[in-house]
């Protein structure tokens, strides 16, 4: 089992510091939300994905359950395949894939890659355990770097599982322009699967990301914290609220974070102050819907035919099975 490795620490934490401060000094003050996952947002993740408000994981894991020979029968139907996960989290869902392709003795393997060495580590002790004979090959590094090694390193067809509704933390625009760098890897007959969460009642999309327990604000603000630990930043999370939109127009729901007070915020390393005015906002996140129509344009405009569109049973969710022409 090899696990490329990824930057230096000190390069990691520049970077860190260089993207937090590019979206702190922009007139809408922003923060990229690939740093809410450290240890604690690792493991506050998971918490929200157990929530009662949190629909999405049930949603997919249903359709993961119900489809599982379908996707079998998808994936094998040139021979042996790679199982390339994008951000597999606790892998949980995809968990219910690889029994079922396991015990069916299918020639696959299974490659998860994230820029998390946590989340790796953790999912693939739990990977081997569960089984042992299973072809497992994890890739701690940026997607595109793991995706540039596989397409050198092909061992018959391509699966790539970007689940979980992960396109959604992409503006549509930018959901557009990942995907396409993503087809660069691809050859034709190559598939994709990717976990869309649908347009619904707004209320049910709002509660997801605004919990009676606060777990998702806790997730937010824990970014606050990990910047006090890591680039000694002085920020008080007591004086920002976290505060989510929906707006069933755009599809679009947006997670800020909301100064209480007129404030000063000090980056010691970089010789650096940020100013708050009371009230203003910093955007953290986006998690957008989507309609069938609006899937099925986009995989047509990038050059993907659609396979197969995968449901549960409130059809809440959507896994779209797309396929490189």
């Amino acid at each position: 089992m090899t696990v490329t490795k990824a930057p230096l620490e000190e390069e990691v934490r520049q970077t860190f510091a260089r993207e937090v401060l590019e979206g702190l000094k922009a007139d809408q003050k922003s923060l990229p939300s690939k740093y809410f996952y450290n240890e604690k947002g690792d493991r506050l993740f998971q918490q929200i994905m157990e929530m009662d408000e949190y629909y999405l994981t049930r949603s997919e894991y249903e359709i993961m359950k119900q489809g599982r020979e379908r996707f079998l029968d998808i994936f094998s139907a040139k021979g042996s395949f790679q199982l390339i996960e994008l951000g597999p989290g606790d892998g949980m869902k995809t968990k219910v894939l690889l029994e079922h392709f396991s015990k069916a003795d299918t020639d696959f393997e299974y490659m998860p890659l994230d820029i998390s060495g946590n989340v790796l580590d953790i999912l693939v002790a739990d990977v081997n355990q569960r089984y042992p004979n299973l072809k497992v090959k994890p890739l701690c590094d940026d997607y595109f770097r793991a995706l540039d090694w596989l397409s050198t390193h092909n061992k018959g067809r391509k699966v790539v599982l970007f689940m979980g509704g992960n396109i959604g933390n992409y503006e549509p625009g930018a959901a557009r322009d990942f995907l396409k760098e993503v087809s660069r890897y691809l050859v034709p007959g190559d598939l994709l699967v990717i976990g869309f969460d649908l347009k619904k009642q707004p209320s049910k999309i709002l509660a997801a990301y605004n919990d009676r327990q606060g777990i998702t604000a806790e997730f937010n603000l824990n970014l606050l914290d990990r910047m006090n630990e890591e680039l000694g930043t002085d920020f008080d999370r007591n004086n920002f609220i976290h505060y989510p939109v929906y707006n069933p127009a755009s599809g679009a729901c947006r997670s800020y974070l909301v100064s209480k007070e007129k404030q000063h915020v000090t980056f010691p390393g970089e010789d650096e102050t940020i100013p708050f005015d009371a009230w203003e906002a910093i955007y953290m996140e986006v998690s957008q819907k989507y309609s069938l129509g609006q899937i099925e344009a986009m995989a047509h405009e990038l050059g993907f035919a659609v396979h197969e569109h995968m449901f549960d049973s409130q059809k809440y969710f959507v896994d779209s099975v797309w396929e490189w022409q």
